[in-house]
């Protein structure tokens, strides 16, 4: 029981160490994410579609 209590106080300990982000870069780190997603999302559905359409020029 006292490894359990041991580990728990040092999660704590680092927890508390721990430099969190504020709502706005929060904000702005989602929105940086969710945008690159997106951008690749569309990038590689156009360059599927591309090669896609050269294949069946192919056949």
């Amino acid at each position: 029981m006292a490894k359990k209590e041991s580990f728990f106080q040092g999660v704590k300990s680092e927890m508390e160490k721990t430099s969190w982000p504020t709502k706005e870069e929060l904000f702005k780190y989602t929105v940086i994410v969710v945008a690159t997603v997106v951008f690749f999302l569309v990038f590689f559905y156009a360059l599927d579609l591309g090669i896609g359409r050269i294949i069946e020029l192919i056949k």
